[in-house]
């Protein structure tokens, strides 16, 4: 089942609309700028200028008094058509504009707008017809970052200004309070709260380091991954995290993926150069290769845990979701024809189990990653190879009446996948989980069987992860549960908390039996007052608290606070054992 992504149109022309009227209001109050571009993005537009000033929040607030001034006065928009000639002598002193002028074909139209008479802006347009469209607009100019002409940091550095536009002052307050919402979710920011995660500049971007409570988090889902794949017939394997180039340049990443790669050596002086693997596919073929095959043999299934390298552009960073250095729990399968469906069903089955056990599983959102054929470098293969495996792939899709989207030029340069997308909590989305269907690296690698009939034919492969990038994954479940885990995730489970220092040693003692259970525990014996013990616990979102003084430790009981507990006293402490292993064990959420 196919769904197309369809955009406001409306919606994306009032934007476009706004962000002329914020061009005019900026060179109404600094008429030396240099106007650069600006877009409508999902929640408003931004544009880039070239100013000798750095913007304050007192000339934003210039900025917008003069763009409702603007607004009132109702002006129009209005289109001219001009020659390239032309449009170089209007805009001789804006060297931005005149680069996209350009780049323009000879002899081609150029289109500038008109906004009143006393502004114009190179657009092709559309727009409303007159700011009087606009009045009823919520708006709010938000932020004011540095952004490289183009992306490219060889370029000037420009001043990007944010808005945030929407069609009711209402819905801009309810996005403006979203955002307000999502802020205290922020994994980068409520992940070092609860001291999961760090980083560190002299270690670099993109590296992030995880703190025990993080690490004991990613160690759970880890094992509990390897145990569900092990029962679905997966067979683990551990393999190098790096390999010459040689590897690289059978599977084709070298020449389609290196500036994705940290490269160790130099081709032009080194006799061998290695680089960290970005991806685990070609070394898990050798498992493959390390024996004849037969089509008794198939399907094979490779699972590992692997680290990969991928050098992502310093902008593109962010927190766990977007790192240099990850953890994923990566396979590939190798099967015939015949078993392609059935076990990309099975692949899918995984994850969405996966998915579901982490509550994840309705925020998800599926892509059909398919090739650019008028980008035919990117990929290897033919069109008719391409066609042959979207086909399949849609097939199995629509027969697994999986909803998605269709993203052309997303695919891999091998094959096509499925992507199954999670939104953060500001709104971006990002692949957690993929599964990819390629027929075409067991022939480069020489993977092959032994048919019914004797004949050698090459296996289709599988590329899939089952739970993505551990490290994303954590992002995401912070973001989910705003750092109160699911008692089977949480890092510890229970703390002890003792009233008085005379109750210590009954406090270690219900720890230990704990502990002797299973139970992650901590315990809090400082000469603390309880009220900020159990604060400071609660801030920590640890979800059990068993609190002991003299009349818990004289009657052998505990008190507890915590999950489905306001305050409850005089429970038995086999009794709270039970509870606790039996919400572990159905991985409640």
């Amino acid at each position: 089942m196919e769904i197309i992504e369809k955009k406001d149109l409306n919606l994306e022309m009032s934007r476009h609309s706004l962000a002329h009227v914020l061009a005019k209001a900026i060179i109404s109050i600094y008429p030396n700028a240099k106007l650069a571009i600006g877009p409508a993005i999902d929640d408003g537009f931004y544009y880039d200028i070239d100013l000798d000033k750095s913007l304050t929040n007192e000339d934003i607030s210039i900025i917008e008094k003069r763009m409702k001034e603007i607004l009132n006065k109702s002006e129009r928009f209005v289109k001219k058509a001009i020659s390239k000639e032309e449009a170089k002598k209007l805009f001789k002193d804006n060297e931005y504009k005149l680069e996209i002028i350009d780049e323009l074909k000879d002899g081609e139209e150029v289109s500038i707008y008109y906004l009143g008479e006393d502004f114009f802006d190179l657009c092709r347009g559309p727009h409303v017809e007159s700011t009087a469209n606009l009045q009823n607009f919520g708006f709010k100019i938000h932020s004011v970052n540095g952004a490289y002409w183009r992306g490219n940091e060889k370029n000037k550095m420009l001043q990007r200004v944010y808005v945030y536009a929407f069609k009711t002052k209402k819905e801009l307050s309810d996005y403006v309070n979203m955002l307000e919402e999502a802020k205290k979710r922020d994994h980068n920011k409520l992940g070092r709260e609860l001291q999961l995660f760090t980083t560190v500049d002299y270690i670099g971007q993109g590296l992030p380091i995880l703190l025990p409570r993080g690490a004991k988090i990613i160690q759970i889902l880890q094992r509990f991954v390897e145990d569900e794949e092990s029962k679905r017939g997966w067979m683990i394997t551990k393999t190098p995290f790096m390999a010459k180039s040689d590897l690289y340049k059978i599977s084709g990443h070298w020449d389609h993926y290196k500036d994705g790669m940290f490269v160790l050596g130099n081709e032009e002086k080194d006799k061998e150069v290695f680089a960290l693997r970005p991806m685990t596919c070609p070394f898990q073929y050798q498992a493959y290769l390390n024996q004849a095959r037969s089509y008794k043999d198939l399907p094979l299934r490779y699972n590992e845990t692997s680290t990969l390298f991928r050098n992502e552009a310093s902008g593109e960073m962010h927190g766990l979701i977007r790192v240099r250095q990850f953890t994923i729990s990566e396979g590939h399968l190798m099967c015939r024809p015949d078993q392609l469906e059935e076990e990309f069903k099975s692949c899918l089955e995984l994850a969405i189990y996966m998915l579901k056990t982490l509550g994840l599983y309705e925020d998800a959102s599926y892509r059909f990653s398919q090739w650019d054929e008028n980008d035919k470098e990117k990929y290897i293969g033919t069109k008719e190879q391409w066609d042959e495996a979207q086909s399949t792939m849609k097939k199995i899709l629509d027969h697994l009446e999986i909803p998605y989207v269709v993203g052309i030029g997303e695919a891999a340069f091998y094959g096509p996948k499925l992507d199954i997308q999670i939104k953060n909590v500001f709104g971006k989305e990002d692949t957690l989980i993929t599964i990819q269907i390629d027929q075409m690296l067991a022939e480069k690698f020489g993977m092959e069987y032994t048919d019914k009939d004797g004949s050698k034919k090459n296996p289709y492969i599988i590329h899939r992860t089952s739970i993505g990038c551990y490290e994303r994954t954590l992002a995401y479940l912070i973001e989910k549960y705003a750092g109160a885990f699911p008692l089977w995730l949480s890092p510890e489970q229970v703390k002890v908390l003792s009233l008085t220092e005379r109750n210590n040693d009954y406090a270690k003692l219900i720890a230990q039996q704990l502990k002797d259970e299973g139970i992650r525990v901590e315990t809090d014996l400082r000469n603390e007052k309880i009220g900020y013990k159990i604060r400071e616990a609660l801030n920590m979102k640890i979800p059990y608290l068993i609190i002991v003084g003299d009349e818990e430790e004289q009657n052998k009981t505990i008190s507890i606070r915590g999950r489905g507990f306001e305050n409850k006293s005089g429970l038995n402490l086999s009794d709270f054992i039970i509870r606790l292993q039996n919400e572990i064990k159905s991985k409640k959420i």
